[in-house]
């Protein structure tokens, strides 16, 4: 698989990033928190970023996207192998690259960590994803794969509890205004045609915040997905005594999900800001949308840490809001 000059720039400002000293490590365990931003070539060699469907049953942030990632186990364990681990428990995407069948995973480098609503300063943690070694032929991989079957083989699992769905999107369109996927633009559930981009300036951190708004079209069932599906609406039912003809037991056909009517997944807060400041570093370039212009929340978090806020043990009905940001502002 070969990559194109532009991904191998992008790969190339990744690996020399040097981040700002941070505060993540002044946060007690309870307040880290690390997401790995996964990207991997397509087959024309641009790079791509996997992003989850948060499944509705969690506590925070419910049915959002997000990037997988999570609360840290242990102050021993870095934001990489929080992030690693999460990713493992998430998508399944496994830890040890002997177990990844033909890829490898390569830490670039770790961004400014980003202050959560939830109080946790959260560090991105930057990976690329790509096959172990090249054949002659371009468009297959070491293991055999074509290019077509790489992102299927990517995501071979999720975790219902945590995750409702695995999709991916252009990492570059995070920098721009209108959709530049190759795929079929994103439209509304009436069929009419969507922004890809919707931004607008709210008041957050005690300044003016630009919150983004990316409409990432829902994707086909992968083509595994599509057997699993049709195997399982052949299942054989058994009729009861009373002849109803309704299996008994687990019925293997999939449940209805609360994703099946959607046209788009929207990604916003946090995960989007992240997703912006890390194309902007990937591509050297800014977006031709509004944006704040400093990358994470370092300084807000060290503010923070400073007034007494951030503390092992959350307080009750201790909530992140402006006037706590008000007052961090001032120290």
């Amino acid at each position: 698989m070969v990559l194109s000059p532009t991904s191998t720039q992008v790969l190339a400002r990744l690996r020399a990033y040097t981040p700002p000293p941070t505060q993540y490590y002044n946060c007690p365990l309870t307040r880290r928190a690390a997401v790995l931003i996964v990207l991997f070539p397509d087959r024309h060699g641009d790079l791509k970023v996997v992003l989850t469907m948060r499944s509705a049953s969690l506590r925070n942030y419910a049915g959002q996207a997000a990037l997988p990632g999570g609360k840290a186990d242990s102050l021993t364990e870095t934001p990489w192998d929080t992030a690693r681990r999460e990713a493992y428990e998430e998508i399944g995407l496994p830890m040890d690259d002997e177990k990844l069948k033909g890829f490898k995973v390569e830490h670039l480098c770790e961004l400014p960590a980003n202050l959560a609503k939830t109080e946790l300063g959260v560090r991105p943690c930057v990976a690329y994803l790509s096959p172990s070694s090249s054949s002659s032929d371009s468009r297959t991989t070491s293991s055999g794969a074509t290019d077509s079957e790489v992102e299927d083989r990517l995501i071979p699992r999720l975790d219902p509890k945590e995750v409702a769905a695995v999709f991916t999107a252009p990492f570059h369109a995070f920098l721009r205004k209108d959709w530049s996927g190759l795929g079929p633009a994103p439209v509304q559930k009436n069929g009419k045609p969507e922004k890809w981009y919707r931004g607008s300036w709210t008041d957050w951190h005690e300044s003016r915040w630009r919150m983004h708004n990316f409409y990432i079209p829902k994707p086909p069932p992968s083509s595994q997905e599509m057997q699993r599906n049709a195997a399982n609406s052949q299942a054989p039912t058994t009729s009861s005594e009373h002849g109803s003809g309704l299996p008994e037991g687990d019925d293997p056909r999939p449940e209805p999900s609360e994703l099946d009517d959607l046209t788009t997944f929207r990604v916003f807060g946090m995960t989007a800001r992240i997703l912006v400041d890390a194309a902007r570093v990937a591509y050297g370039e800014e977006p031709e949308f509004e944006h704040n212009s400093h990358f994470g929340d370092e300084e807000m978090i060290g503010r923070l840490l400073k007034m007494g806020r951030l503390s092992e043990v959350r307080k009750k009905g201790e909530v992140l809001t402006k006037d706590v940001l008000r007052q961090a502002s001032k120290m």
